[in-house]
């Protein structure tokens, strides 16, 4: 009771204190929302991957063919819950006069590929109608349809980052243009001598949809058109070919178990259907879709590692605030510290007053900079806004950082060890105002006082 009474007392008369709670209470609010902000955008970006291609991907060295076989064959795996093909290829897309994009196009299964991706979800105008995306033009089967990035069609307003979405859908319908090509092997002049060509093909096809995923990178680049159209074209007479499977791992299944499972199913369907080719089976890449993010997920990983250190090192000063607050507290309350002394109390129970002190102002300094903290992570694309509106400055650019908004989710378990660290930083500030208190002599004090 003594020591919550003589920490009450101190709270307040010496309102000084409550500026160590501030110190405090900024420096947690600053951490949580950097680590908050870093771990939120690795966290979209790894779940933007997954939505984009699934948890596994295939991807073959060269194109093969009877796909159709292979995902069949993965679907009968316990691991595997769907699995869709794609064939790929780069072109120019042509929108209007003087308006050319390169682009990356993508031959795909609609269907299937709503079964392994979220996709659907990114289509303007087919995300809330009932039944699996298509890509057939409405009143003419006969005509091809696509899908095409949002970033393709129109580029985001340089002061707001917002997409004319009236404007965008004006394309859906029209007829765009599409140069592409593949490379042919063609014999050469001498026996034993084979060189390649490149075969360009231009087609026209219907804009039957617009993809918006948020994320910049691929709103850019990518043109979905149907996988068999797409072959026709690139390469008539060879069938059913594709270069990459998409996989979606079933509800609980390890991703490592279901690579080596995926693997042994690849090898098999080489040796039954492909003729045991070695360099399909050498040189195939089976990946998760955070492993093939891996490498530039530790870049950002470091970073924020950098930047951690930084503030924390800054944040340091809290240790010194703190210090030199109960330093002076101890100074001139040395008095109060004699006649307590003088009643008994051992020098220890004297130091863990301003230790406990210590504690009680870091703990109420951490746990308002955590509500400080997850109410400005929570709002932060409500505060950007306003800084554009009132500043003119716009902070966060999509065609800079990827994503459309500012990710926005508070994480728990980096803002704990912040806590921790930040409560054991101001018992650290008191130790040193705690030993003098305790060496405190009370007839020294008493005598003159």
């Amino acid at each position: 009771m003594l020591k919550l009474f003589l920490w009450l007392r101190y709270l307040r008369k010496r309102k000084i204190v409550f500026l160590s709670i501030a110190a405090v209470a900024l420096s947690v609010s600053l951490l949580v929302v950097v680590s908050s902000l870093f771990t939120g955008f690795i966290d979209a970006y790894e779940r933007s991957a997954v939505e984009t291609i699934g948890d596994i991907v295939l991807t073959s060295p060269t194109r093969f063919s009877k796909y159709p076989q292979f995902t069949e064959r993965l679907e009968r795996l316990g691991a595997v819950e769907a699995a869709t093909a794609t064939l790929s290829s780069q072109g120019l897309l042509h929108l209007g006069r003087g308006n050319v994009r390169a682009v990356n196009v993508w031959g795909i299964d609609p269907g299937r590929r709503a079964k392994v991706t979220g996709y659907k979800d990114s289509l303007l105008e087919q995300k809330d109608s009932p039944g699996v995306p298509s890509l057939e033009v409405v009143g003419d089967p006969e005509r091809t349809g696509g899908f095409v990035g949002i970033a393709v069609v129109t580029e985001p307003d340089e002061k707001t980052d917002e997409y004319d979405l009236d404007a965008v859908r004006e394309m859906v319908g029209e007829e765009v243009a599409l140069t592409t090509g593949s490379v042919a092997e063609q014999e050469g002049s001498s026996p034993g001598d084979a060189g390649t060509r490149f075969k360009r093909k231009t087609f026209k096809f219907t804009v039957v949809d617009v993809v918006f995923t948020g994320v910049y990178d691929l709103d850019k680049r990518l043109v979905y058109l149907p996988i068999k159209r797409l072959q026709e074209i690139l390469y008539p007479g060879e069938g059913a070919v594709a270069d990459q499977i998409q996989i979606k791992l079933a509800a609980g299944t390890d991703a490592e178990s279901a690579v080596v499972q995926i693997r042994g199913a690849w090898e098999g369907f080489i040796d039954e259907q492909l003729d045991g080719d070695p360099y399909l089976k050498g040189y195939a890449d089976i990946e998760t879709a955070k492993q093939m993010q891996s490498r530039y997920v530790a870049e950002i990983r470091k970073q924020m590692g950098v930047l951690l250190l930084i503030f924390g090192v800054v944040s340091f000063s809290v240790v010194v605030l703190v210090f030199c607050i109960f330093y002076m507290i101890v100074t001139t309350k040395r008095r109060d510290i004699a006649i307590i002394k003088s009643c008994g109390t051992a020098s220890g129970s004297v130091g863990w007053i301003f230790v406990g002190f210590g504690v009680c102002v870091g703990v109420i300094g951490s746990g308002i900079g955590s509500v400080l903290g997850y109410f400005i992570t929570r709002n932060v694309n409500t505060i950007e806004n306003w800084i554009r509106i009132i500043f003119g400055l716009k902070l966060w650019k999509s065609s800079v950082y990827m994503f459309s908004k500012i990710p926005n989710e508070v994480n728990w378990l980096w803002a704990l060890p912040i806590v921790l660290c930040a409560i054991g930083a101001a018992a650290v500030g008191t130790l040193i105002p705690a030993i003098v208190a305790a060496r405190t002599r009370p007839v020294e004090i008493l005598r003159y006082e």
